[in-house]
C-alpha cells in the first residue's frame, strides 16, 4: 500500500502538467494568415502582383516612368509637367525577413526624379515562396535580370539593405553593363557569427519552431535589436512584420533561405565593381556594425560612406529624411 500510494498521487500532477503544456502550446501556436487577408491589408493595387518568369512577385513601380507614366500612355496623355518620361530607374531591395514597406519614405522621396521599383523577395512580404524553393544568391540574380527585362529596363541603379545589399553588390560586379549606381545600406557579405566562407549556415534546430510558434511579443523582442531608438519600432511596424511573416509558406522560406546562404569571400567581386557606390550606415547598428564599412571602402576605391549616430540597422526607417537626402543627392 505504501508503494502504490505515491504513484497514484503523482497522476493528478502529471495530468495538470500535460493540460498546462497543451494550453500553453495552443496559446503560443501561431497559424498562417490567409493571403486574402494580407492582400486586403498590404496590397496597394491588384496589378502589383505580377508574374516574372517562374516567380509571382509583389512589385511596386512608381515615379514618372513607372506606373503613373504607363497609365498616362494608355490614356494617350503626356507625362506630368517636369517629370521626364526617360527618368532613371532605381530598384530597392529589402533585407532578410523584411518587405518593400521598409522603403516607404525613400520611395516617396525618390519618385520625384526616378522611376522607383520595389519588390518583395520570394517568400517575403506578399511574394509567395519560390516555386523551386531555391533561395540561393544565384537564383536572386536571375530574378533581378528577369525583373529588369520584364519592366523594359536595360539599366538601373540598385539600392540594397543588409541581405539585399549583398545581392545588389554581387549583381553590380556580375552585370556592370546593367548597373548605373549602387547604394549599400548596412550590406551583408563579410563573414560574421554563424557564417564561414564557402559553408552554409548551420540553422539551429530550435529556430525551426518558428514555423508553428511565433507570438508577436517574441518577434518584437527580436526586431528590437535592429533599432537603436526603441520608439522607432511602433506597434504598427511590429504588426506589419508579424502579419507578413505569417504569410503562407513565408516562415519555411526564411528557414530555407538561411540554410541555402553560402557566403563567398567578397574582395574579388567587390574589386570588380565600377558603379559609383555609396555606403549608408547607422553608427549604432548592432547587427552589422559600421566598422564593416572599412572593408568595403578598402575593396572599392572611390566609394564613400555616410553614417549617423544613434541610428541602428535600418536608417531608411529610423533616420528616413536624413538618409533619404544623402541617397537622393548621390543618385542625382
Amino acid at each position: 500500500m505504501h508503494t502504490r500510494g505515491p504513484r497514484r498521487m503523482k497522476r493528478p500532477g502529471l495530468v495538470l502538467a500535460l493540460t498546462a503544456l497543451t494550453l500553453l502550446s495552443l496559446w503560443l501556436w501561431t497559424p498562417d494568415v490567409p493571403r486574402a487577408t494580407l492582400e486586403a491589408r498590404y496590397l496597394a493595387a491588384p496589378a502589383d502582383l505580377r508574374q516574372v518568369g517562374p516567380w509571382q512577385l509583389h512589385v511596386r513601380d512608381s515615379g514618372p516612368s513607372g506606373a503613373q507614366q504607363r497609365t498616362a500612355q494608355k490614356t494617350v496623355q503626356s507625362a506630368p509637367s517636369g517629370a521626364p518620361s526617360d527618368a532613371p530607374a532605381v530598384v530597392l531591395l529589402h533585407g532578410f525577413g523584411s518587405s518593400l514597406q521598409t522603403w516607404d519614405a525613400w520611395a516617396e522621396g525618390l519618385a520625384a526624379t526616378h522611376r522607383v521599383v520595389r519588390i518583395d523577395w520570394p517568400g517575403s512580404g506578399l511574394s509567395p515562396p519560390d516555386p523551386a524553393h531555391d533561395y540561393r544568391d544565384e537564383r536572386s540574380l536571375q530574378l533581378l535580370i528577369a525583373l529588369l527585362d520584364d519592366l523594359g529596363l536595360p539599366r538601373a541603379s540598385l539600392v540594397g539593405h543588409s541581405m539585399g545589399g549583398r545581392i545588389a553588390w554581387t549583381f553590380a560586379a556580375r552585370f556592370p553593363e546593367r548597373t548605373d549606381k549602387l547604394v549599400l545600406v548596412a550590406p551583408d557579405g563579410f563573414a560574421s557569427f554563424g557564417f564561414e566562407y564557402g559553408q552554409p549556415m548551420a540553422v539551429p534546430a530550435m529556430l525551426g519552431l518558428m514555423r508553428h510558434v511565433l507570438p508577436k511579443p517574441l518577434l518584437r523582442m527580436n526586431l528590437q535589436a535592429a533599432y537603436a531608438q526603441p520608439e522607432s519600432l511602433s506597434d504598427t511596424v511590429t504588426t506589419r512584420y508579424h502579419d507578413l511573416i505569417l504569410a503562407p509558406g513565408a516562415r519555411q522560406a526564411m528557414l530555407d533561405r538561411l540554410a541555402q546562404t553560402v557566403l563567398q569571400e567578397p574582395g574579388p567581386l567587390l574589386r570588380q565593381i565600377r558603379a559609383p557606390t555609396l555606403l549608408v550606415w547607422g553608427e549604432a547598428d548592432a547587427m552589422i556594425p559600421v566598422s564593416n564599412a572599412h572593408d568595403y571602402l578598402q575593396a572599392m576605391p572611390g566609394s564613400r560612406l555616410v553614417s549617423w549616430p544613434d541610428v541602428g540597422h535600418l536608417p531608411q526607417e529610423e533616420a528616413a529624411q536624413l538618409s533619404l537626402k544623402a541617397v537622393a543627392d548621390f543618385l542625382r
